[in-house]
């Protein structure tokens, strides 16, 4: 029996951890089948897997976690000059406890126990949307901080890097779903996907009823990329068979999992899994202090999200109608903006 099913059958009858997947081979190009393979197995059982071999340097990450530190350090009134003045623009700093992602799901529960920095699109594609009113928003220029801290070059460089990360594994997925390499590539010339900074400091009051770090909730995009700081995530994947399992990835990997879009691709075959950001024990210790780096890869604003034929099985129908990616993602951003209980 190959290695990847003795992997995934293993996984599938225990679902005690993550399936963790090298991806090296595919990159060099001497075992792009079984590694295509491996994922695509992940995709269907789970939607969440971990990667190494993906050549994303060790600096580059640690970089924009130290970076992120001292921005998040400063003082509220500092931080706020980087607000947008929207609340729902995906730019800049959202202060702590501003969204909710369990809104997107219609929970009505209080708002996530984290702070944010926010960047878009390092391209500027605005010129190309400039006469769609609703794409503004999605390539809406950066807001980077200025003299007292260089967060932005810090974000920039590991944007580019999950950027490039995020084109070899929609080639990894159209492997596995037996369509041309550049199926999804296609889509996303002008992508507007999002890169986040996340902060979770330790807490000076206790948490109101059913407030966690985030709250849980499916991604909305194609594919989320994931770096963790701390050995203690907080990160729970509600698994197949009902349990929350807790995430830790070794050191040098990352965590990836499937958003809404791609399982709208693949007409409900790949999993977007819920998944949510647990309090520790000891909220208020120093130690319990977390911070991640994520990428929500989107398609260009216009891409056509609609099903791929071959997901479809004979004599059946496809179970989602075609929507654009803007107006998908729109939607999910204005619901974490909306719960009744955000301050």
């Amino acid at each position: 029996m190959k290695t990847y099913q003795k992997q995934t059958d293993l996984m599938n009858q225990t679902y005690k951890s993550l399936p963790i997947i090298d991806i090296q081979p595919f990159i060099n190009g001497s075992a792009r089948r079984n590694v295509a393979d491996q994922v695509i197995e992940a995709c269907k059982e789970i939607g969440f897997l971990i990667i190494k071999g993906h050549e994303i340097e060790e600096t580059v990450i640690n970089d924009a976690f130290n970076t992120s530190k001292s921005f998040f350090d400063l003082p509220h009134n500092i931080k706020n000059k980087w607000h947008p003045n929207e609340p729902s623009l995906q730019r800049g700093y959202h202060a702590f406890a501003t969204r909710g992602l369990s809104y997107t799901l219609g929970e009505d529960t209080p708002a996530d126990l984290r702070e944010t920095y926010f960047i878009g699109p390092i391209d500027d594609h605005s010129r190309h949307f400039q006469d769609v009113v609703s794409a503004q928003k999605a390539y809406a220029p950066n807001i980077l901080p200025g003299d007292e801290i260089d967060l932005g070059v810090r974000l920039i460089n590991l944007y580019r890097s999950f950027e490039d990360l995020s084109a070899t594994l929609l080639k990894v997925f159209a492997l596995g779903l037996d369509v041309h390499e550049d199926y999804f590539l296609k889509l996303a010339k002008r992508h507007f996907s999002i890169l986040s900074s996340h902060n979770y400091p330790p807490l000076t009051k206790n948490p109101k009823k059913d407030q966690l770090r985030t709250g849980a909730h499916t991604d909305f995009g194609a594919i989320t990329i994931l770096a963790i700081k701390g050995k203690e995530s907080g990160l729970e994947v509600l698994m197949p068979d009902g349990h929350w399992l807790e995430v830790n990835p070794p050191d040098g990997c990352l965590v990836v999992n499937l958003g809404d879009m791609m399982n709208r691709w693949t007409n409900g075959l790949w999993k977007s899994t819920l998944h949510r950001v647990a309090n520790p024990q000891n909220l208020n210790s120093i130690n319990s202090h977390r911070q991640t780096l994520g990428y929500f890869m989107h398609p260009d604003f216009d891409a056509l999200i609609e099903v791929i034929p071959s997901c479809i099985a004979r004599g059946t129908v496809a179970k989602f109608a075609p929507i654009r990616a803007g107006e998908h993602i729109a939607e999910k951003i204005r619901a974490s903006h909306e719960g009744k209980n955000n301050p």
